[in-house]
């Protein structure tokens, strides 16, 4: 594939933030060496969100600390026994109504995701981690990504995955985040400077499939707040910098198959993770340099596959929101 050259966030504020800078920022919130605690890992973070076998072995200390900085979309399920269909239609994106009932169907398909997603998961486990396994998974058309979009994607094109329940189901958990995000105090937007991007990675531990989401990609130039100049990707901006940064990484997990036969670990995990200034997630799981923007790199979770983009390519009219993988 020809890469495109998009800068998100992390990259351009990298860019634009002096390391010397960045340092300064880290050591205001750093404790005395001899007072540090154990660090956590990404692959911790991943083993709170598994099994309660996984769980187990980490440090209660970081388990709990970890524990403190997540905020469930969906509820944490990690010993519901038994596979649930969905009955809510992809298609339309959320389950119509606001009930107790519809809300069950949402963090079902949360849990539970329509076979097609779970082939997925089991490939990336049955793989060993082979990206290929997902790619050929892939429909080989071309879709060309509109041109005023083409800088916020890795290529100029994406694809659709075959199974079109795959691509309706990736398209219903932008539209869940955005619904459900109120809820734990995160108000976030399906738009090209807000929530518009994630990326699918293999988990190298355990093979889990997974997507970081990253919202606030593209906060509005401020001379106070964000002083940072980001080309033609953040022109037009209505996203502030502020506390709602620390909210920004948003993780999906798929259910975790168990290698030894045909059932299944865990569920499926819907989270925000807040990175706080004053929580383990700031602390050990961004690196100092991109610590001002709070960014999480899906690299660190394991092997990144490819991008899943949701973009509005309508008109001044309707909105019409379209997916692309890259």
């Amino acid at each position: 594939m020809v890469v495109n050259t998009y800068t998100p966030l992390r990259f351009t504020v990298f860019i634009s933030f002096p390391l010397a800078a960045a340092a300064k920022l880290s050591a205001s919130h750093s404790p005395p060496p001899s007072s540090l605690p154990k660090a956590a890992t990404a692959d911790d973070l991943l083993s709170v969100l598994g099994p309660p076998s996984a769980a187990y072995a980490l440090s209660p200390s970081v388990s709990r600390e970890l524990r403190s900085c997540l905020k469930f979309l969906v509820p944490f399920e990690s010993s519901k026994p038994k596979f649930e269909s969905g009955r809510c239609s992809l298609l339309t994106g959320l389950c119509s109504g606001k009930n107790d009932a519809v809300e069950e169907e949402e963090n079902s398909l949360v849990w539970w995701p329509p076979e097609g997603v779970l082939e997925l998961a089991r490939l990336a486990v049955d793989s060993g981690g082979d990206p290929g396994s997902i790619h050929r998974a892939l429909d080989p058309s071309i879709i060309p990504v509109p041109r005023r979009d083409s800088q916020l994607t890795r290529t100029p094109y994406g694809r659709h995955f075959i199974a079109q329940e795959v691509n309706s189901y990736f398209e219903f958990l932008f539209r869940l985040i955005e619904s459900r995000g109120p809820s734990v105090g995160f108000n976030v937007s399906l738009s090209r400077y807000d929530l518009f991007h994630g990326h699918l990675f293999i988990a190298t531990e355990s093979g889990r499939l997974g997507i970081l989401f990253h919202a606030k990609e593209y906060p509005a130039y401020d001379k106070k707040a964000f002083p940072y100049n980001m080309g033609y990707c953040q022109r037009g901006s209505d996203v502030k910098y502020g506390d709602s940064i620390n909210l920004r990484n948003i993780l999906w997990l798929a259910p975790l198959p168990n290698k030894s036969g045909t059932g299944w670990l865990a569920p499926g995990v819907l989270v925000v993770l807040d990175a706080h200034p004053d929580g383990i997630i700031y602390r050990d799981l961004i690196p100092n340099y991109v610590k001002f923007v709070r960014t999480i790199y899906e690299d660190d979770l394991g092997t990144t596959v490819v991008d899943v983009n949701y973009l509005n390519v309508g008109g001044a009219g309707e909105p019409d929101y379209q997916l692309f993988i890259c």
